[in-house]
């Protein structure tokens, strides 16, 4: 692998404009950095371009040979996916050039009475840890939570069995203030409190629901036997837990030991993502693209994917979740299609980074091979509008006659899908008396082919009519008059809801508003637009121009062009006071336009 700046400067240039994980590799392979950014095309690109990066970063620089990257949803996403990530694979230049973070995790420690508490190490015990926390604000408001509505001891005593019976320990202030049972004393049995630390776990995961529909049961409960105060209790509890809101920052942590496997097919490529998720954590993420020689099934390409994953990392989890169901599945496997909750945002996750490396790769290839680019977009109109060749050129046409008068048309030309302004063409309607779209456009659609096959000129692969149903049928009127209909592809786009129509055939074509075949075609649609409205109000400038102003004697039309300029309209002229005409064109014309005006 080639350290060229330049590749890598166009690749991180193609990065999307979204928050992430960014990797630098070396010409091995290996990960040396790993970064986080709110901006993922801005951030990497400043290493190459910030001339004040330190020594340190300038090495490393200069060892990058790749560049790859994670979208995330957010920017505290990021933030935990780059620890975790450091914490993987420990590239070389993170201990060099910034601190190795550690986030917080909420503990249940493997106790006869479970205490809680922040820590920044998991240490395996059997203890029941939940994170990791974005902001240490957030696990001291949520342990803040806990202790407020639940009484749990916050003393490290070893309370065994045998001390308890003994009555070694006594109970300490949080008993006597009601945040504490006192279990030191045997006070309160080892269920009891075991159902307490299930229902503030629970608030940890986040299913804050269930705490509630359990606490007002308890209140209900005091209600009705008339014990108002414990009910009151109860109630300042749940109202605390309806004011909080708590989410984990990447997935929950009740998402455990998953793999995510997510597919996105383009252009005649699949782009295939894979994440796997460890106690709610993203650990591992991989975007790999498959081309084929032969069309293949979408349930086809994923099972190839989850098998070169598997091959490539040497384990699955128990659970994959999937998009849709493979034609191949692995024995031993739980494959999940999720329709919402957590499970469906981690699949959304994995689609956006798969959209995201597509997209990627698009736009390094449009800057590194404009040809093979632009064939992929011919290929994919042609397989999109059922067209027999690539529309290397394509002409559409635009009538324009505001109100009736001085009725116009346009004819702009794309070749290679991008337009070619010097093949653009006006047209004066000549035959049509007052507004009439359908006739006009048949004028402009006949002269315009009759004079290319009198003249031996190439023709289009592609014709299309800025309009629906009316539109497109004058046109094909014209192209039977001349013997074409059969020689060039013809379709109607309708403004309203983008609809293609295609002759003889009353059913219009719907396109994904993000397809690039659509795009290309309201780009036409919108030029041939631009272009015939230019030409129309510059004809009705000159129209009313040549009416009015130039039956003045000794005037002419440069002294006008300036009266115009900076006038702007006709009537500004005639009310002009003599002596603001003359700064413009002069004493004798102006006083000419003066008199001209005055007689009239």
């Amino acid at each position: 692998m080639q350290n060229s700046v330049v590749i890598l400067k166009e690749k991180a240039g193609a990065l999307p404009d979204s928050p992430g994980v960014y990797r630098f590799l070396d010409a091995s392979g290996v990960i040396i950095y790993v970064g986080k950014a709110k901006n993922l095309r801005k951030r990497v690109l400043s290493y190459f371009f910030e001339r004040d990066n330190s020594a340190k970063c300038q090495i490393m620089v200069r060892k990058i040979c790749d560049i790859q990257h994670i979208v995330t949803i957010t920017e505290i996403d990021a933030l935990l996916l780059e620890n975790n990530l450091i914490k993987e694979h420990q590239p070389r230049y993170n201990v060099l050039l910034k601190d190795d973070k550690t986030f917080p995790w909420v503990c249940i420690k493997n106790e006869q009475f479970p205490r809680i508490f922040l820590t920044r190490k998991k240490v395996r015990d059997g203890s029941q840890y939940f994170g990791p926390f974005a902001s240490i604000g957030m696990v001291k408001t949520l342990l803040e939570l806990i202790r407020d509505i639940y009484p749990l001891r916050s003393c490290k005593l070893n309370l065994s069995p045998s001390a308890i019976a003994r009555k070694k320990y006594g109970v300490c202030l949080d008993y006597h203030i009601g945040r504490c049972r006192g279990a030191c004393m045997g006070l309160q049995s080892v269920d009891e409190y075991g159902e307490t630390i299930e229902q503030a776990a629970k608030i940890i995961r986040g299913k804050i629901q269930d705490v509630v529909g359990t606490l007002s049961e308890k209140m209900n409960l005091a209600a009705k036997n008339l014990n108002f105060e414990e009910a009151e209790k109860i109630r300042e509890k749940l109202m605390r837990l309806k004011n909080y809101q708590s989410k984990s920052v990447i997935v929950s942590p009740a998402t455990n030991d998953v793999d995510v496997f997510s597919l996105h097919i383009d252009a005649g490529a699949a782009y295939a993502n894979f994440m796997r998720v460890v106690a709610g954590s993203v650990i591992q993420a991989y975007t790999l693209e498959m081309r084929f020689g032969i069309e293949e099934e979408k349930e086809s390409i994923l099972s190839m994917f989850i098998a070169e994953v598997k091959q490539r990392f040497d384990l699955l989890s128990d659970e994959l979740v999937v998009p849709f169901m493979p034609d191949i599945l692995f024995d031993g496997k739980t494959y999940t299609v999720p329709r919402r909750g957590e499970k469906q945002k981690l699949l959304e996750l994995s689609e956006k980074n798969a959209k995201a490396y597509c997209l990627e790769k698009l736009k390094y290839l449009e800057k590194t091979d404009p040809e093979k680019h632009t064939n992929r977009i011919l290929n994919t109109i042609k397989s999109d509008l059922r067209l027999t060749e690539l529309p290397y050129r394509i002409e559409c046409f635009d009538n324009s006659n505001i109100q009736g008068t001085n009725p116009v048309a346009a004819c702009v030309v794309f070749i290679n899908a991008k337009p070619a302004k010097s093949e653009y063409r006006h047209f004066n309607i000549k035959t049509v008396t007052g507004p009439d779209d359908f006739a006009s456009m048949e004028e402009i659609v006949y002269r315009r082919y009759s004079r290319l096959t009198e003249e031996n000129r190439p023709l289009p692969q592609l014709i299309v009519i800025d309009g629906g149903k009316g539109q497109l049928h004058a046109a094909v009127n014209s192209l039977e008059k001349l013997n074409l209909l059969d020689k060039i592809p013809v379709l109607g786009l309708a403004k309203r809801l983008e609809e293609i129509y295609f002759p003889n055939d009353s059913v219009p074509l719907h396109l994904n508003k993000n397809s690039e075949t659509l795009k290309v075609l309201m780009h036409i649609r919108d030029e041939a637009h631009r272009f015939g409205i230019e030409f129309h109000r510059n004809k009705r400038s000159r129209n009313f121009i040549n009416s009015e102003l130039l039956k003045i004697k000794g005037v002419g039309a440069t002294s006008l062009q300036k009266l115009m300029t900076e006038l702007k309209t006709v009537s500004a002229i005639k009310s002009a006071p003599e002596e603001e005409l003359a700064k413009i064109v002069g004493a004798k014309i102006a006083r000419l336009i003066r008199e001209y005006f005055d007689r009239n």
